[in-house]
């Protein structure tokens, strides 16, 4: 969403320059020692007359050293390259070092900086759903990677997914990002039950039990077992229970993801209704829900902290077992739950029948999606094109995948059972201590920027608990919703403007309605909200064209 700009801007962006240049060595300087641009020339000037074939991977022409500054967007990610056995391995294969660079403070003011500033690293990866994407594409600040393929490494498109890029196809012609978990349609007609989601809806096993497994698929349910769990386990270990737990509330952008699309998902509300989108935010059912959520907070089931913790927070006191339920995707404390499970399985989160509509329609989950989880972008700064496009080639391929999921071939794995497949030792640790895992290993996606996730269907070990519960109660539940992707209009515009105004109103509105004294108050405040949109009709034209595009694109029935 567009961030307003703060007004020590000019200032913060100098502080952040310097910044940059502490993490990666010299500002506006390649870890190699000459600067970014003239590298990129240098390496533009060298190209070799020859065309490279398209039937051969370019990186292995040149494994000579060489580091890449690669940006990650997430203040969470804290990942190292070096020292465990992936990314020494690909090191030592490709001649490719990394040094990652992640935010500090808030993501989107720091690359905003970057932008402003014009020191982009060589690699940008961030999610697919921030408009820095189309800004950076706008504002001529990332290459083409079809036209680096053309140039450098056609291998490109040899391993590069066709449906991917030409979703990704901008109007100028050009593919400017590649993303991760990425899924088609045609994908989710191949894989089937294969296919399950991060949206579950669990609760302490042990306390929902002790509370004789208590219907919460309605909202009158839901709040008297959160009123049961409070008054039955006022404690955990000295600290006081929290009934319900959610994603964090954000600043600007949707709100809190647990209470938006998360929920509406879990009630099987439709995105559209005979071709035309359908405003689910207006959903009857989904307000009877939000007003259960107003009820529980009216009745002191939603502490302090449901408003104020972020994911660092949370994940400590999830390994407490300090929650009674939780609308929390499984992947965010996939460790922490198998932390509970290792100490007592009677203590692990389980994925239960949670929020319905009145007629109990099954889900309907958001598995991956054509445009993936994030994109990751090549920087017009990059100190070299050949490399750094022949890098990312091997990385979507096969073989990179591969070695990212499963490490080097008798070292991390082997062919077990006429499956390439962790050795016995290193998958007890992956099951036992992920933390460990990672620092020791690196494997199973620890270098999660460009995996593809239906690829890793052929090395993926079998699920097992307490994982396997979650992801098996989404089976069955998880569509493909590819069709709702990026409908959002371009922020540069005056529709796309409106728009980054109107989610920043809604995440002010969202607190203040799970806060109101009463029902009544709740109604009050959605009207406002509602009444105080900016060019909603415009808004509401410019997502429905871009719907029925998509659907064009990836040929599917309009009234699907």
């Amino acid at each position: 969403m567009d961030k307003i700009r703060k007004s020590a801007m000019l200032l913060l962006a100098m502080m952040m320059c310097w910044t940059l240049a502490a993490c990666s060595g010299n500002a506006g300087t390649s870890s190699n020692g000459s600067t970014a641009n003239s590298n990129a020339n240098l390496t533009e000037a060298d190209a070799s007359q020859t065309k490279p074939s398209p039937d051969e991977p370019v990186w292995k022409l040149d494994t000579s050293p060489i580091t890449f500054d690669w940006y990650v967007n997430f203040d969470w990610f804290t990942s190292k390259w070096g020292g465990d056995v992936v990314s020494d391995y690909i090191r030592s294969k490709t001649g490719v070092s990394i040094n990652f660079i992640a935010p500090t403070g808030n993501a989107s003011d720091r690359l905003s900086t970057m932008m402003a500033t014009g020191q982009l690293p060589d690699f940008i990866t961030l999610g697919t759903y921030e408009d820095n994407v189309q800004k950076m594409i706008k504002g001529d600040m990332v290459l083409p990677l079809n036209k680096l393929a053309d140039q450098y490494d056609p291998y490109f498109f040899k391993v590069a997914d066709p449906t991917k890029l030409s979703w990704y196809t901008q109007a100028d012609g050009n593919v400017y990002g590649y993303p991760n978990a990425s899924s088609s349609p045609a994908d989710y007609q191949k894989y089937g039950q294969t296919m399950t989601s991060n949206q579950v809806f669990v609760v302490r096993k042990d306390m929902y039990e002790a509370l004789g497994k208590p219907n919460m698929s309605t909202p009158e349910g839901f709040l008297a077992a959160l009123k049961a769990a409070k008054e039955k386990f006022p404690e955990v270990d000295g600290q006081p229970l929290i009934p319900i737990g959610l994603h964090d509330f954000v600043e600007a952008g949707k709100g809190n993801y647990s209470l938006d699309d998360y929920l509406q998902n879990l009630l099987a509300i439709p995105q559209q209704k005979n071709g035309k989108l359908y405003d689910r935010r207006s959903d009857p059912t989904y307000l009877k829900w939000l007003k259960m959520f107003r009820q529980a907070n009216e009745d002191g089931l939603m502490p302090t902290d449901v408003f104020i913790d972020k994911r660092p927070q949370m994940s400590e006191k999830i390994k407490q077992g300090c929650y009674f339920a939780m609308l929390y995707q499984s992947s965010d404390f996939a460790e922490a739950n198998q932390a509970l499970y290792q100490k007592d399985p009677n203590k692990v989160y389980i994925a239960i029948d949670g929020p319905a509509d009145d007629t109990h329609d099954t889900p309907t989950l958001e598995g991956s999606r054509v445009s993936g989880w994030t994109l990751t972008l090549i920087s017009k700064n990059v100190r070299d094109k050949k490399r750094a496009i022949a890098f990312l080639s091997y990385l979507i391929s096969e073989e990179g995948n591969k070695d990212l999921c499963l490490g080097e071939k008798g070292v991390t794995y082997d062919t077990i059972d006429d499956k390439d497949q962790f050795l016995p030792e290193v998958m007890h640790l992956l099951n036992t201590d992920r933390k460990a895992f990672d620092s020791k290993y690196g494997g199973s996606y620890k270098y999660w920027m460009l995996m593809d996730t239906n690829m890793w269907l052929k090395w993926k070990p079998a699920d097992i608990e307490p994982a396997k519960q979650l992801a098996d109660w989404t089976r069955g539940k998880t569509i493909s919703m590819s069709e709702f992707d990026d409908l959002d209009p371009d922020p540069t515009t005056k529709e796309g403007i409106a728009k980054a105004k109107n989610d920043q109103l809604w995440s002010q509105t969202l607190p203040k309605l799970l806060t109101s004294k009463s029902d009544a108050e709740f109604d009050q405040l959605f009207a406002e909200y509602m009444n105080s949109l900016t060019d909603r009709e415009a808004i509401e034209a410019s997502r429905q064209a871009a719907y029925e595009r998509n659907v064009q694109k990836l040929k599917l029935p309009v009234n699907q």
